[in-house]
């Protein structure tokens, strides 16, 4: 299964403006193989991992557990189910063929089985996201930024969309060490991931992706300290700003661990605030591996935000 046509390339909405009675302006919507998504309340990304050794207990699948958490990730309100083969972290070296044998079944049993789910693929590799390409793939989340310059080339041949990212620079799987930008302050890691995630989805659109299939992702803990992504996290106004939908992949990562000295097992509340205030300040797509949880904080942020109406208003009414 290929893209087929070309979506429409125009934009979804007009890029943000000023904020109105003190909300922020609304992000950008998302649009992938013409289907939009994200117009009034943000989309969950639910995250599978067809993986042995996620840094998530959870998280960690064979090929049943992965069909499980899949409708189970449907049932709970997930728009996007996010599907990786190869740990962010350190660990066993896992090459492409090994990865393709993990994941690119999964999309196919994900699309014959949950044909309303639209289906990521969690790749740093052009080869592996052109495998799953041919099994129906909707979007390429390149969580390495660019490490392999094909990547986004494959997107652009079969109308996929596309998640660029930002890593300082760091190779797949290596982890942070030291990190320093240059600049004024905490401003200067800002800078950097503005310049390169838009360097990353003008080059994308360039090569004949849908501009509204272009996701940007400041990519917190890749490349960066604590500082780093919690600073991020407060300037998510700037990357909605940019004009393209911005994904927020925060669930339980290390700043919110460090942030309250817990593990990874306990950080859902931390995850939950950190998704409430990207939520309020614009970001439109969130990775994550509690999906219900997710899916009601981000609905209630949509109803504050004046996005959304409740779902039920009858109180002092009836």
């Amino acid at each position: 299964m290929t893209g087929g046509a070309a979506p429409p390339t125009g934009p979804v909405a007009p890029a943000p403006t000023a904020a109105v009675d003190g909300v922020p302006p609304a992000g950008a919507p998302l649009r992938l193989r013409g289907r939009v998504v994200g117009a009034d309340r943000p989309v969950v990304m639910a995250v599978v991992n067809r993986t042995p050794d996620s840094f998530y207990a959870a998280a960690r699948h064979d090929d049943a557990s992965a069909d499980a958490a899949v409708a189970r990730a449907a049932e709970e309100g997930a728009g996007i189910v996010d599907l990786g083969g190869v740990r962010a972290g350190r660990g066993p070296h896992v090459d492409a063929a090994e990865e393709v044998a993990r994941v690119v079944p999964l999309v196919a049993r994900v699309r014959a089985r949950h044909p309303d789910l639209l289906v990521s693929i969690d790749t740093w590799r052009a080869d592996v996201a052109r495998a799953a390409a041919d099994e129906g793939v909707d979007l390429v989340n390149d969580t390495w930024a660019g490490h392999d310059p094909h990547l986004v080339e494959v997107a652009a041949e079969r109308g996929l969309g596309v998640v660029c990212s930002h890593t300082g620079g760091a190779r797949p799987r290596t982890d942070p060490f030291r990190v320093a930008y240059p600049g004024d302050g905490l401003d200067g890691v800002l800078d950097d991931v503005l310049a390169t995630v838009t360097a990353g989805a003008r080059r994308a659109v360039a090569l004949g992706v849908d501009p509204a299939s272009v996701l940007v992702d400041p990519t917190h803990d890749f490349g960066k300290n604590t500082w780093h992504s919690v600073h991020l996290l407060r300037r998510t106004a700037a990357l909605v700003a940019t004009g393209f939908p911005v994904l927020m992949a925060l669930s339980r990562k290390d700043f919110v661990g460090e942030s309250l000295d817990l593990p990874v097992d306990d950080r859902l509340e931390g995850t939950l605030a950190a998704t409430s205030v990207a939520a309020w300040l614009g970001a439109r797509v969130f990775r994550a591996h509690d999906v219900a949880a997710t899916r009601r904080t981000v609905d209630m942020v949509a109803v504050l935000r004046g996005d959304a109406a409740p779902a039920r208003a009858v109180r002092g009414l009836a």
